[in-house]
């Protein structure tokens, strides 16, 4: 399942996506700790939302359920659509300090995680508390351009009572240097309504409606390498000088409680649900950060931030709706679907296979 993982995420990040090889997340850490965590929420927003919204995706496209003991394995892709209003954001509306701000006062846009891949945002210049001018840098440009990927691989087994369980699990899988690894683990409960009230003899039901509860976890983490620019001295001799160990770390949470009705005809089943999402970060820097701080013998010198911030923040507490299908045949399942939510839509497919 790890390799199968790892190949469907590369796929989704590669594929007609383009991504764009010159991102430097460090460009963002230079601001330092008072200004890091704003430029870093207003620059991964679009991601963390549209990534909880195609976490939550995908669990289930039908209302029935299993017999018990048997079970499905399926792939599913979603891609969540980031509106061009949430592409983009300007550097001096998110509470920056005085001490950094746009080298020029007419560039104050600056591309998210997903929008212009090809032109990074304004300069910045960085100043020290008297003023004295320490360092400029680029705000970085987009990774992806507006569709954010998320695979899931979910396995259901049938339970007793008209209800199935699902489990989504990866291991720790490492990405390559650029993009760092992952882990997923995942849990989910469906349970099919109507038949409780239908005989077990009769075969079919004028329609099937299920409720369900998700769960899924996923942690992130990619090493950084964030050096002292040329000519920086120590503020003072208390300053750490390793650097080794640098990391930016996440944990990204999503709940979901979802209706679906949906109507067998013959092979085919289509589905509408309707459901209520959750989902919550945490993103943090672990290590040793050098920052510019002030002037010293016509030279620019660093203070050492240890760990210099954590982000915790709950990004998406909205209603989601969802229309698909569910191709059911001999062996193999094919699935679709679409579904909207805060201005964001997702589209999904996957494959399955049943016995």
């Amino acid at each position: 399942m790890k390799q199968l993982f790892l190949s469907i995420l590369c796929v989704l990040i590669f594929t007609n996506q383009k991504v764009h090889a010159q991102f430097n997340f460090e460009q963002l850490i230079q601001a330092g700790p008072a200004d890091v965590e704003k430029l870093v929420e207003a620059y991964s927003q679009p991601l963390l939302y549209g990534f909880g919204l195609g976490m939550n995706s995908g669990w289930t496209n039908t209302a029935q359920t299993l017999g018990p003991l048997h079970f499905d394995l399926r792939i599913m892709a979603t891609g969540s659509l980031v509106p061009k209003s949430k592409q983009t954001f300007d550097v001096t509306s998110i509470g920056l300090s005085s001490n950094l701000r746009p080298a020029d006062p007419t560039k104050i846009k600056s591309p998210t995680f997903t929008g212009d891949r090809y032109n990074n945002g304004p300069y910045m210049d960085l100043f020290d508390g008297n003023g004295n001018k320490l360092i400029s840098f680029e705000l970085p440009s987009a990774v992806i351009e507006d569709l954010v990927p998320t695979p899931q691989v979910q396995l259901t087994v049938g339970f007793l009572a008209n209800t199935e369980l699902m489990l989504r699990a990866a291991p720790k899988i490492k990405l390559g240097e650029r993009f760092g690894s992952v882990s997923l683990f995942g849990l989910g409960i469906k349970h099919n309504i109507v038949r409780d009230f239908i005989p077990k003899d009769v075969k079919k039901t004028p329609f099937d409606l299920s409720i369900l509860a998700g769960f899924n976890v996923l942690n992130y983490g990619r090493t950084l390498n964030l050096q002292p620019l040329p000519g920086m001295i120590p503020e003072n001799s208390q300053q750490a000088t390793d650097f080794t160990g640098q990391e930016i770390y996440g944990r990204f949470d999503n709940y979901l409680l979802q209706t679906t009705l949906s109507k067998e005809i013959g092979l085919f089943s289509p589905f509408v649900s309707l459901g209520y999402s959750i989902s919550s970060a945490t993103l943090g820097l672990r290590g040793n950060f050098p920052i510019p701080n002030s002037i010293r013998d016509n030279q620019v010198a660093f203070i050492t931030y240890t760990d210099p911030f954590e982000l915790k923040r709950t990004y998406l507490k909205t209603l989601r709706g969802d229309v698909g299908f569910q191709l059911k045949l001999p062996v193999v399942r094919l699935y679709g679907s679409y579904g909207f939510s805060g201005g964001y839509g997702m589209l999904s497919a996957g494959i399955g296979l049943g016995f």
